[in-house]
């Protein structure tokens, strides 16, 4: 492809480009046809669930249903007035006069019972209006716990706070006291959760009878100051309760869910119920980008390793193998819910917030998590269900501690894989080097920026004699730069090649140089470097902690914002990132010259385009990773003119001189004697190959 060639496509592509920015829709025309979208969706919505709804339902009351219900309103109790009454988001019905009476919801509009006794409503109102009064009679002897408000009892100790609300029986609210949001500038402690933002649901279907835990009212109170209950007194000695134990200095809580005599209500044949868990996640970070890159389902297969869903897009995934533990997982926190025995099987689901898609919830919360499972159950058991829930910090230390405490007699529960720190080798040295180093240096230094350039110094100290003499045969090599040169000029053109190659090899031998010199330190340190870009986003340590003009290591370092928005830059400027930049162009400058110039243009313009591109990777990370690659790299530039003071020419003429009179020469490294044989090797291909070249 020729120059003119180049021009002209890229031409072509700029005016493309042009027409496709041109003719893109206006914000108001994207608005108008998110919402046109939306109302469809909505529409469709409804129509699906007013279908299922009515799906096989009759239009009709029979006498025994209408005796049924009766019978229902009578076991409720009586109201305030002293009717005998029962009410619900889809019904409000009394017993007077022996008969039933009241409303019920058809849709979107309430009907009286009697015009649906009489069938005098519509056909698909009436339908509906049949749904709503089969709820009543599906729940039975639940139904009368369908009405009545929803409060609320708290548990807690010095780390956190929950309240279990009456509705539903399930934790609404978890509050950690050690830890504050930072989402927003009148910081508060992390809520987990809160309301409606979490759900848990048990569900029973026998057949002729469902419960639905979400739906019902419990009866709540405090046992002491360490465990509450959640029941429901079913009459002639049946009870179904959930009981809730936070024990003292403690990110753990004991759930179980007891009961007494339920065969006398949930035949003895049914041996599994439903749970789901929903939750709505929400922010705790300033910045939304890195906290929703690490917001997603993990959890644990029974007795073997931990997997989790595509942090990245929307999902939908069907486990059918046994499961010990599903968590929701933040950035810095978790919660966790750790079943006794197994969950039997899960869908779990993790939906996003799009951004311009007009969701109130957007700017507040990251995402909606599901978790559809099955448990095993008996009637007849006293303890139906029992798990532990870790509602805490992403502590690595911490999270191990409680895998310790909560397993019990089984295997491990590999909780601390809850945080990512990278595959095998990386987590490796993570957790063995990175993570003690830092936590050792953490518990007397109290300003953590002096604790990563400690850190640094560590690392570099480490490896300093790997790096050792790759450094100094990279001074040397500096020195041998002229003479590199003057062998190119000497052998120029593709037909000297191997000459010009072998000629350079022994500049390299008699000076004890390597041509790898400048790659090595990089590549010694590039475990440790992948290592730390999946530890220091994850330190939970670094959270909020500020040095120098960065306000929290575990967030960009904002000093500037911009009136604008740069392609995949942002407009938020990170001062850690410039520097660390402008340190990563300077040290490709010094391998440049240690290569001997610009021998190969291309070769040179790729080494400065790297800096350039993390300049726009790491901009939104977290300024305490920019910051350790900063010094690492300021550190290694340091060394690198270090070396070039003590590497001084004459010596290395000396040496030189001293191979050249010695016939044998310097004892040849494997890799030059390899590298020598290739060559030997490839001149002698060459050379047959010319030999059939001629004879044809």
């Amino acid at each position: 492809m020729d120059k003119n060639t180049l021009i002209g496509l890229l031409l072509m592509g700029l005016l493309i480009f042009g027409m496709s920015w041109c003719n893109r829709p206006s914000e108001e025309q994207l608005r108008q046809q998110q919402e046109a979208i939306e109302l469809a969706q909505k529409e469709q919505a409804k129509a699906d669930s007013i279908a299922a709804a009515t799906a096989g339902v009759v239009d009709t009351l029979v006498a025994s249903d209408i005796s049924n219900l009766r019978t229902i309103i009578l076991q409720a109790g009586t109201d305030s007035t002293g009717a005998s009454r029962i009410a619900g988001a889809d019904f409000d019905l009394r017993v007077a006069d022996n008969a039933v009476k009241g409303t019920v919801a058809a849709g979107d509009t309430v009907v009286p019972f009697e015009s649906v006794v009489a069938r005098t409503l519509p056909p698909a109102v009436q339908k509906e209006a049949i749904a709503s009064i089969n709820k009543v009679l599906r729940y039975r002897t639940f139904a009368r716990f369908m009405t009545g408000d929803s409060s609320s009892v708290r548990l807690e100790n010095d780390l956190m706070a929950i309240d279990i609300a009456s509705r539903g029986g399930a934790i609404a609210r978890v509050e950690l006291k050690k830890f504050q949001n930072y989402r927003k500038a009148d910081t508060t402690n992390v809520i987990l959760f809160d309301g409606e933002d979490n759900r848990f649901n048990f569900t029973l279907n026998t057949g002729t009878q469902f419960i639905d835990t979400e739906s019902l009212n419990f009866t709540t109170k405090l046992e002491n100051d360490t465990t509450a209950v959640a029941s429901l007194d079913l009459g002639g000695g049946s009870t179904w309760a959930i009981h809730y134990t936070l024990p003292r200095n403690s990110y753990a809580v004991k759930m179980e869910v007891k009961q007494t005599q339920m065969q006398n209500i949930i035949p003895t044949n049914i041996s599994s119920m439903e749970f789901e868990w929903f939750q709505r996640m929400p922010r705790q970070e300033r910045g939304r980008t890195f906290e929703e890159r690490n917001s997603t389902i993990y959890y644990q297969f029974a007795g073997d390793d931990v997997e989790y869903l595509n942090e990245m897009k929307a999902n939908d995934e069907n486990v059918s193998e046994r499961i010990k533990w599903i968590g929701f997982k933040n950035q810095y926190f978790s919660s966790v819910m750790i079943a006794k025995g197994n969950f039997s099987k899960a869908n779990l689901v993790t939906k996003p917030f799009e951004k311009g898609s007009g969701d109130p919830h957007y700017e507040d919360y990251l995402k909606e998590l599901d978790a559809k499972t099955t448990l095993e159950y008996n009637s007849t058991a006293p303890v139906a269900a029992s798990f532990d829930l870790y509602f805490g910090p992403n502590d690595v230390s911490l999270l191990d501690d409680y895998d310790a405490m909560l397993r019990g007699d089984g295997s491990s529960l590999k909780l601390a894989r809850l945080v990512p720190l990278g595959w095998s080798l990386f987590r490796w040295i993570n957790e063995y080097i990175i993570i003690p180093v830092f936590n050792f240096f953490g518990s007397f230094v109290s300003n953590y920026g002096i604790v990563i350039l400690l850190l640094t110094l560590f690392i570099k100290l480490i490896i300093f004699p790997l790096t050792y003499k790759s450094l100094k045969s990279q001074a040397k090599m500096r020195v041998l730069a002229p003479d590199i040169k003057e062998i190119n000029e000497k052998y120029p053109g593709n037909e000297n090649a191997m000459t010009r190659q072998q000629k350079t090899m022994e500049l390299y031998s008699k000076a004890g140089a390597s041509p790898m010199s400048g790659c090595l330190p990089m590549l010694l340190q590039m475990p440790i470097l992948i290592a730390a870009f999946t530890f220091f986003p994850s330190a939970i340590a670094l959270r909020g902690e500020s040095f120098l003009w960065a306000t929290d290591l575990s967030a960009p370092d904002v000093v500037l914002t911009l009136p604008f928005s740069i392609p995949w830059y942002g407009n938020q400027v990170s001062l850690f990132c410039l520097l660390m930049t402008a340190t990563n162009i300077i040290y490709s400058y010094l391998n440049m010259q240690t290569q001997g110039g610009g021998s190969m243009p291309s070769m040179k313009w790729m080494m400065y385009l790297m800096p350039v591109m993390f300049l726009f990777f790491f901009n939104d990370y977290a300024s305490g990773l920019s910051y350790y690659y900063f010094l690492s790299l300021l550190i290694t530039i340091i060394m690198t003119y270090a070396f070039r003071a003590v590497v001084k020419e004459e010596d290395v003429r000396a040496e030189m001189a001293r191979n050249a009179a010695n016939k044998k020469g310097k004892k040849k490294s494997g890799f030059m004697a390899r590298l020598e044989e290739a060559q030997r090797r490839q001149q002698a291909m060459l050379r047959e190959q010319q030999k059939k070249n001629g004879k044809r």
